[in-house]
């Protein structure tokens, strides 16, 4: 069993490189953030066609989640709890029906700039509501795979250069505890358990260059409950998806689990 997450950078402008990318990667479970696009013109017909059962929460030209699974999927969760006014589609979470069951969710977590202000206070807002359905998950014993773009750099090797992130939202002290949080509560963070390199980026800016001379950071985290990690087994990050024709400038981050 494959699972992997991937922040697409709108599903419909990519549409081509994402078919190229499922194809090669052989993937069971496709976490996509960043749709870009609302449930309607959501590309179900193609995907289904490349072998996926889908689940959307859509958003018109912002965020968005999807699940692709090759299994049957059920029990959709769309959105957390805990602030009724926030709208974005931001987090889907399903029961992949596989021989061994896992739940897993797709994350889209708040980039957070400027910082300080109420763009930040929302991150820290939503961090913390998906800490509350991480608990809620962790007492049902299940396996779960919360996949995602945390738009959270865990620690200073996961970027390129310190120094320029530092006080940037995505690597501030409190975006960190946060996500130390919910490690906490006892899931594991699947790359550092299987690589924990420094210097592994899942994301180059489309700016600047940085691709080329790799200048990334490691914010596509694949999180997982104790039942989840007891079955991993390997890490990689899909590097040849950012050298793509028209690619997003996120790169998938892929897990493989024991059945």
């Amino acid at each position: 069993m494959k699972i992997a997450s991937w922040n697409v950078n709108s599903i419909n402008a990519r549409l081509p490189t994402v078919l190229e990318v499922l194809k090669d990667a052989d993937v069971d479970v496709w976490c996509l953030q960043e749709l870009k696009c609302v449930d309607e013109k959501f590309p179900r017909e193609a995907l289904e066609d490349a072998g996926y059962n889908c689940a959307v929460h859509g958003q018109k030209t912002y965020n968005g989640v999807a699940i692709l699974s090759r299994h049957p999927i059920s029990d959709e969760v769309r959105g957390l709890s805990g602030e009724d006014a926030d709208d974005h589609a931001r987090y889907l979470e399903v029961l992949v029906e596989s021989e061994n069951p896992l739940r897993v969710a797709s994350i889209y977590l708040p980039n957070g700039n400027p910082r300080p202000g109420d763009k930040y206070d929302y991150k820290l807002r939503w961090m913390d509501r998906l800490i509350a359905r991480a608990k809620e998950l962790r007492a049902g014993e299940e396996a779960v795979v919360l996949a995602g773009d945390y738009n959270c750099i865990p620690r200073d090797d996961d970027c390129w250069d310190i120094n320029v992130w530092a006080d940037d939202a995505l690597a501030y002290p409190d975006t960190r505890a946060r996500y130390r949080r919910l490690l906490n509560l006892g899931y594991t963070d699947a790359f550092m358990a299987r690589d924990a390199r420094a210097h592994q980026y899942t994301f180059w800016d489309y700016q600047a260059g940085a691709w080329q001379k790799d200048h990334g950071i490691r914010i596509d985290h694949l999180v997982c409950s104790p039942q989840a990690a007891d079955r991993l087994q390997t890490v990689e990050i899909h590097r040849l998806a950012r050298s793509m024709e028209k690619p997003s400038d996120h790169v998938p981050i892929i897990a493989a689990f024991a059945d």
